[in-house]
Order: structure tokens, then C-alpha cells, then sequence
């Protein structure tokens, strides 16, 4: 029988490439406190926001670190009311499978995969990041056996649209101890949502890389929305008041820790016109302002944004500008954030 596999190489251990690029030890106990900051925000200890902002994808080490630098400059001003968790998304989910699919596929976008040197730049630059600026990221969890890689160094993770009703992705959330986001699937069924976030809360009894694992739940497992795709291919926003009403009541039903909801700014609530991310925060805003219970429920946002507005080619090579969906450029990122302070 013909194997239509190609084993190319056999892959370092998270432990092997943890060993080789650690974290230098003073930053270790400045991420356990990053952290506590954070889950006091998802447990309503702590009334401020939470930002996930940054790239669509992270694809080039230097100006996705000039980019965050930026964030680190403003999270020093805005700090009393916002805290921000950059967005270095390594592995980009594909609609079809076809196209880049992140850093850890292809470190260089124009050159061929090589997921060796790949899991070794991620790492790099996740660790650059934090040791560079003080800020720890973000990551999408697009192949849970990755996230050993950088568990000792992430801040948040996000389960996307399409991974968030698989059940390796609910399991291994169980086994994570920082906030984990659940998006709504593309279709929008808010039910299948709040099933993966009751699925990551409990403890369960799972193979992962190779090992029968038993895991304590998380109970910073929450819901991303992210707006949603009817059967004709048309987007529809749910960040409105009656959406967030009605997530409201569905959450309460279900007796799940900490109710909490970020909103993706992007995607189909913006039917992917990048621009519209800044009135879609300051609609949610007033929402917030006028109903107590959805104020509570809402602890932040995810935006994507990068150095230059909109979106290029790969091969264009334009500085700072997302090679993947388009994102919001850098001056009115920074108007957005200073924005959401003064109306947070």
C-alpha cells in the first residue's frame, strides 16, 4: 500500500526547545504576575480591559517587535484602565488550507516551509517580545500539540472559529492555566460556543503528544465573539446590544466560572472591512455604559492591527503591512486604545 505521508524529520520536544531558548528567570516570576493581573480581570476582581491586539499574523520578527514596542509605550500611559496583550499569532488557520499558514510553517513567508527553524523563530520571538518590551503575548492555538512550545511564556490563547468544536482543542484548553478564548464557529451557533467553554472548564482524561494525560479544567475558559457566516456567504455582526443580551442569558443558563466575553472586532462582525474596528469598540462601549450586566460580562476586545492599514502580497514587502487579512494602521491603533481608556 502506497503512504501517502512523507516523514521528512523527526521534531525537537517542547522541553528539548524549551531548554535551548529559556526564559531568563527574572521574567518568570514578572509573567506569574502579568497573569494573576489578568485572571483578575476574568473573574471580575480587576474592572479593567483587556486589549489582544496586534497582527493578523505574525510574519516577520523585526516589525512585529517594533509594533509591540509601540504597545508597551502606550500600556504604560493607559495602564489604569486597559491591559494590553500583544497578538503574536504564529499559525494562521486557512479556509481552504491553501496560502501562508503562519511562522511556524514558513519563518521566512517567501521561502518554503520548514517547521524546524519554524518552531525555533516562534519561540525566539515570543521571547524577544517579553524580554524586550516587558509585555507577554498571545497565541493562537491552531495545533494544540504546539502549545508546549510556549507555554511558559504565553499570556493568552484563542481557539479559533473552526477549532473551537474539536475535541482535542476543548481538552487541551482544560490543561491551560491562563485565559483561553473560545470563538463562536463561523456559522455562529452560540451553543456550540458555550459547549467548548464548558468542555475546557471540566477535568478530563486525554491523549496529548503521545501521553495519557488527566487535566484540572480551566476556569478562565471564555467566549470570543466574532460575528458569523450565513449559508449564502454573507457576514453578520454579534457585538449589538440584543447579541450580547441574549449571550447573556445562554451564559447564565449553562453555570459555567466566570462569565466573560471578549469581542472580536474583526472577521465577520466587521464583514472584514478593518477600518470599521474603531466604531465597533465604542458601539460595544456604550452598550456597556447603559446595561450593568453586560458591562460585567465584557472584559475586553480583540483587535487586529498592525504597523501599516490594510493588507499586502506576500513578495511586496512593504514594511509593517499584514500579509494575511488587513489590519488597522498604527496611528489609529494608537488613537483607538487611548479611545477605549477615556470611554472605559
Amino acid at each position: 500500500m502506497q503512504n501517502n505521508i512523507k516523514f521528512i524529520r523527526k521534531l525537537p520536544i517542547p522541553m528539548d526547545v524549551k531548554a535551548q531558548f529559556p526564559l531568563k528567570p527574572e521574567y518568570v516570576q514578572k509573567r506569574e504576575e502579568r497573569n494573576r493581573e489578568i485572571a483578575d480581570i476574568f473573574t471580575g476582581k480587576d474592572d479593567r480591559l483587556v486589549l489582544v491586539i496586534g497582527p493578523c499574523s505574525a510574519d516577520r520578527e523585526d516589525s512585529v517587535l517594533d509594533y509591540i514596542t509601540r504597545l508597551a509605550d502606550i500600556q504604560e500611559k493607559v495602564k489604569d484602565k486597559i491591559v494590553i496583550i500583544p497578538r503574536i499569532y504564529t499559525n494562521k488557520p486557512r479556509t481552504t488550507g491553501d496560502g501562508y499558514k503562519g511562522m511556524v510553517h514558513q519563518p521566512n513567508p517567501d521561502a518554503a516551509a520548514d517547521m524546524l527553524e519554524g518552531i525555533i523563530a516562534i519561540r525566539r520571538l515570543h521571547t524577544r517580545a517579553i524580554e524586550e518590551t516587558g509585555l507577554f503575548c498571545a497565541d493562537e492555538m491552531l495545533y494544540p500539540e504546539n502549545y508546549r512550545y510556549l507555554s511558559d511564556l504565553l499570556a493568552y490563547v484563542a481557539v479559533g472559529a473552526r477549532s473551537s468544536e474539536n475535541q482535542q482543542h476543548r481538552l487541551t484548553a482544560s490543561g491551560i492555566d491562563i485565559p483561553v478564548g473560545m470563538k463562536n464557529p463561523t456559522g455562529g451557533d452560540i451553543s456550540v460556543m458555550l459547549n467548548s467553554i464548558t468542555a475546557a472548564q471540566h477535568s478530563h482524561t486525554f491523549l496529548y503528544r503521545g501521553w495519557e494525560c488527566v487535566s484540572s479544567g480551566n476556569p478562565l475558559a471564555h467566549a470570543i465573539l466574532r460575528g458569523y457566516v450565513d449559508q449564502f456567504g454573507n457576514s453578520h455582526p454579534n457585538y449589538h446590544h440584543e447579541d450580547l443580551m441574549n449571550l447573556y442569558k445562554d451564559y447564565s443558563s449553562k453555570n459555567l466560572q466566570n462569565m466573560a466575553v471578549i469581542i472580536d472586532t474583526n472577521h465577520a462582525n466587521s464583514g472584514k472591512k478593518w477600518a470599521e474596528q474603531p466604531r465597533i469598540c465604542k458601539d460595544v462601549l456604550h452598550t456597556c455604559r447603559h446595561y450593568p450586566e453586560i458591562k460585567g460580562l465584557v472584559k475586553g476586545f480583540m483587535i487586529e492591527s498592525y504597523i501599516e492599514d490594510g493588507a499586502q502580497k506576500i513578495g511586496e514587502h512593504i514594511y509593517g503591512k499584514s500579509i494575511t487579512d488587513p489590519c488597522l494602521g498604527w496611528e489609529k491603533t494608537e488613537r483607538l486604545i487611548f479611545d477605549i481608556a477615556e470611554l472605559w
